[in-house]
């Protein structure tokens, strides 16, 4: 059997070297990586999971703290990252408890890091975490967190989708995604959807922004039929999500109106299946391949520096489909 010791011989480096290429360290040089690979490839190696964490150490295991709202989007992404860090070898354990409690069930496991997400105020003690020195990682929280984050600028975003909209003539648009309890995730796109707004010269009034009870398809749905009833309906809408997408399409096709004739749609959350939608939608975001891959190399090097601080900030992109066109006229 061939083992890593064979392939740090052949390559000429050191046995840590050999194991951090193969798990794709950012600490290793391309290069080096690319040579490594190749001579694992020749040499017919098989990753042995259990002799690497009894020689490295480590468990091979990655704790998640499930997130505290139940979105497609985040089931997608957790769907996506646990293929990405299978491929590095590494197993998902995944807990729906509070984060202290999450935390203290991933210490007896002994993993070898932790991935929170920050739609809610769930960050652990710092003098805990730090003293059980397991590396923890945020999705969603760069701003507020004093853990390694990645983070979708969800701000940029959102301009994105106003820009859009303002571009095509549309001068009434309202925002579907402010949730009554606190998200700060969606604040961020709250804020910014009222400085874009403004900056285009647009009218921004308190029915702008719908309030919901949460961010499910039902909310979407109430808050769609909500802004249509009105006797000066916006002509466009962004949504804070692809659940709330769902139910917009529906409250519009139950009222016999069409996308994006009489309302145009942008949606958040930028997923293979808004494509798929009854109308083609066009989204603002990040794609979730680029996302979990994101994750996933960060994850890895909080593994091999775990007493590093690493922020990511992802840049979002406009994907144009059929759910918006040129501004028609308002519908009285």
């Amino acid at each position: 059997m061939v083992t890593i010791k064979d392939i740090a011989e052949r390559a000429g480096v050191s046995f840590s070297t050999v194991s951090k290429a193969l798990r794709d360290s950012p600490l290793v040089q391309n290069k080096t990586k690319q040579h490594i690979h190749s001579i694992a490839k020749d040499m017919g190696y098989q990753p042995n999971i259990a002799a690497r964490s009894l020689v490295s150490r480590k468990s091979g295991a990655i704790g998640i703290v499930w997130p505290s709202i139940e979105r497609a989007a985040l089931s997608s992404l957790l769907t996506r990252l646990n293929e990405e860090l299978e491929n590095y070898g590494y197993i998902t354990l995944l807990s729906i408890s509070n984060i202290e409690s999450a935390i203290e069930t991933f210490r007896r496991y002994q993993v070898d890091a932790i991935l929170a997400f920050g739609d809610r105020d769930n960050k652990p003690s710092p003098i805990e975490s730090s003293s059980m020195q397991i590396p923890i990682l945020t999705y969603g929280a760069a701003d507020y967190t004093p853990y390694s984050a990645v983070d979708v600028n969800r701000g940029q975003a959102i301009r994105l989708a106003v820009r859009h909209l303002a571009n095509l003539g549309h001068k009434e648009i309202a925002y579907i995604g402010e949730p009554k309890s606190h998200d700060p995730l969606q604040a961020v796109k709250i804020e910014a959807f009222q400085e874009e707004i403004r900056h285009h010269g647009l009218r921004l009034t308190d029915d702008s922004i719908l309030q919901m009870n949460g961010l499910e398809f039902h909310d979407g749905y109430i808050a769609a039929r909500m802004m249509m009833d009105r006797p000066l309906r916006p002509t466009a809408v962004i949504s804070g999500g692809i659940d709330l997408t769902r139910g917009i399409l529906r409250a519009v096709s139950e009222l016999g109106l069409s996308v994006p004739h009489d309302v145009s749609v942008v949606s958040y959350d930028n997923l293979p299946q808004m494509e798929n939608l009854e109308v083609p939608m066009t989204v603002v975001g990040v794609a979730l391949s680029s996302i979990a891959a994101a994750i996933a190399k960060t994850i890895l090097y909080l593994i091999d520096a775990p007493n590093m601080t690493k922020t990511v900030h992802l840049e979002p992109e406009l994907v144009l489909r059929a759910s918006t066109s040129k501004r028609f006229s308002n519908v009285e």
